[in-house]
């Protein structure tokens, strides 16, 4: 049995998850301090792609990225290639994750108790400091939830994913393209296992982001 589907659903995974992090992190960190109306216009962009059609979404990196669009031809001369990539689900995966990571940083940084930043400051620790050793061990849980959530509908991507990267064998396959491929094909028994595969990991992760809410309560 050929395993590329999952070790490349993995990697696109986690590297989109890094990604999100750390722009998830950073949008909902400089969110929180503009005024409400600008506020709610960037949360509003910002959310768009968890409430978009997954498809839509590879409709607009296409758009963006395609071969023939202007972007795309300036990144192919430097040898960059998103379209029919596997790097480019990376691409895909980091935008429809992006929301949860987002969301779920924005409401534990809404929680965090800004006295401690203002003590903090009293005592001279600069902004960095207090954000990477105050505000991110307090808000620890709900970061970790957020890059849970996030890998999971990563590595759960299929619309983006099949839009931009398709379905080819050893090259872009991941496990939700491999399944509708084998399902397409009549292949019941392939599809049912990748199936399994794809039910026992998300299985781990709803127990790994309940034992974190455990946790934060």
């Amino acid at each position: 049995m050929d395993w590329y589907p999952l070790w490349n659903s993995l990697r696109i995974a986690g590297i989109a998850c890094v990604i999100v992090f750390f722009a998830g992190i950073c949008a909902a960190y400089y969110t929180a301090g503009l005024p409400r109306v600008i506020k709610g216009v960037l949360d509003a962009v910002l959310t768009l792609p968890m409430v978009l059609p997954p498809t839509v979404c590879g409709y607009f990196l296409l758009l963006i990225f395609g071969g023939n669009r202007p972007l795309g031809r300036l990144l192919q001369s430097v040898g960059i290639q998103f379209v029919m990539r596997w790097y480019g689900g990376i691409l895909a995966a980091a935008v429809v994750a992006f929301p949860l990571m987002y969301r779920t940083a924005r409401g534990a940084f809404e929680g965090f108790d800004v006295n401690l930043a203002h003590a903090g400051r009293t005592l001279g620790l600069s902004d960095t400091y207090i954000f990477w050793r105050i505000r991110m061990p307090a808000c620890r849980q709900g970061i970790l939830a957020g890059m849970v959530l996030s890998f999971a509908r990563a590595l759960g991507e299929y619309g983006a994913t099949s839009m931009l990267i398709g379905y080819t064998p050893g090259r872009t396959a991941t496990i939700s393209t491999t399944v509708y491929q084998l399902w397409r094909i009549n292949d019941e028994h392939g599809a049912a296992i990748w199936v399994l595969v794809n039910m026992m990991i998300s299985t781990v992760i709803l127990l790994v982001v309940n034992l974190l809410e455990r946790k934060r309560r």
